[in-house]
């Protein structure tokens, strides 16, 4: 593919020409940690609960590969094909995490999975990029349909969402997919007071699911007072990264991986930082903060407002959950369960943020001759129209 001619016009070509290729790189520099921390990591997993060693890594490598076509195949599409594959991915997931709350599979307490065959699926992965692509499109639409309620529309479905994620629980998702839609109705221009009431009712929510939540009140407790109850997941990772310090102690001499219950998943970030050191882990950082960033450069010469919108709300999402996983892992915020994206084990994760990142790839990739329809007004500059 890097040798394709100039003069080759056939559809793959035009695609590797005008996709961002630095970040189809950093996704697969990613996939790599991916491979190379699941070496690492999961052997001593697997062996502590009395399954193969090579249980996770042979999983992770199907998700990680099937990954990387997903990213792939979504951002061969074009904005309507993103459009509709959202939609109908969107319906399928609404109804999986309803059906969790009656055939899910209760862990510590949650209904958040489904059970299938070899494995299973936490459907509300899923409701992160598809409703945050829905909702681009209502908010949108409406300015070009005025017989559309987008805006109604929106609230409704993101009020079903709230209460289906409150009833398994899982605030943190919930925290998450709040948090991209008052960003995608900041940007799409709503008005600065209810910006601000948006805020309130957010950190309103936050304090009812302090009080509603006993799970939600012991992270945040344990968090703003580090001599109340058991800190020893969080003192096991801080630890990690101080044995590893600058350099690491190499590949496979790391211990926390022997300690810790999630080092697979959740703190598979202090792995990173035992085994390969400080200097690793400001790479991964970075990687992560190049992605977010040149997803939303691309946005500064974007016309179509549902693009922006799409974009700004898939962006949020990734880029918060990279944040969430190694902020808790640092102990900068609360724990929260949240994978780190194309890098901790999880095949609902791994699906979900590949076709994320597609989306946003098939989003921003330049189109020169292809035919565009404008959704409502033009998001950061206009155009004089010419005679």
């Amino acid at each position: 593919m890097v040798g394709i001619s100039r003069v080759d016009t056939s559809f793959l070509a035009r695609w590797w020409r005008n996709v961002d290729r630095v970040t189809l790189s950093c996704v697969c520099i990613l996939i790599g940690f991916g491979y190379v921390l699941m070496l690492a990591a999961s052997p001593a997993v697997a062996t502590r609960i009395g399954a193969s060693r090579d249980m996770f890594i042979l999983k992770q490598v199907v998700f990680l590969s099937l990954a990387g076509l997903i990213v792939v195949a979504t951002s061969l599409l074009s904005p309507r094909g993103i459009r509709r594959l959202a939609l109908g991915g969107f319906v399928l997931a609404m109804a999986a995490t309803a059906l969790t709350l009656v055939h899910g599979i209760e862990i510590k307490g949650a209904r958040r999975w489904i059970a299938l065959p070899m494995m299973s699926v936490q459907p509300s992965e899923f409701l992160k990029p598809c409703f945050a692509v829905v909702t681009a499109w209502l908010l949108t639409e409406r300015r070009s349909r005025r017989l559309l309620p987008g805006m109604p529309i929106a609230l409704g479905l993101f009020a079903v969402i709230l209460l289906l994620l409150k009833s398994q629980p899982d605030i943190g998702m919930l925290s998450v997919i709040t948090t991209v839609f008052m960003a995608q109705l900041f940007i799409d221009g709503l008005n600065i007071f209810f910006v601000g009431a948006g805020a309130g009712c957010m950190i309103a929510a936050f304090l009812g699911a302090y009080v509603a939540f006993p799970h939600v009140r012991s992270r945040v407790e344990r968090f703003l007072h580090p001599n109340v109850g058991d800190h020893y997941q969080i003192d096991t990772a801080l630890r990690a990264f101080g044995n590893g310090g600058l350099m690491g102690r190499g590949p496979g001499e790391g211990r926390v991986k022997d300690l810790l219950p999630d080092a697979h998943a959740d703190f598979v970030f202090a792995v990173a930082g035992e085994e390969f050191g400080m200097l690793v882990c400001l790479f991964i950082i970075g990687v992560f903060c190049l992605i977010v960033v040149r997803a939303l450069l691309k946005l500064l010469r974007e016309d179509d407002q549902f693009i922006v919108v799409a974009t700004v709300g898939l962006i949020t999402g990734f880029g918060l959950q990279a944040f969430v996983n190694m902020g808790s892992t640092l102990h900068l915020i609360p724990t929260k369960g949240m994978t780190l994206p194309f890098v901790s084990y999880g095949g609902s994760s791994a699906i979900s943020v590949a076709l994320t990142i597609g989306m946003v790839l098939a989003l921003t990739r330049h189109r020169v001759g292809e035919s565009r329809i404008p959704h409502g007004r033009p998001a950061f500059r206009v155009r004089k129209a010419t005679a």
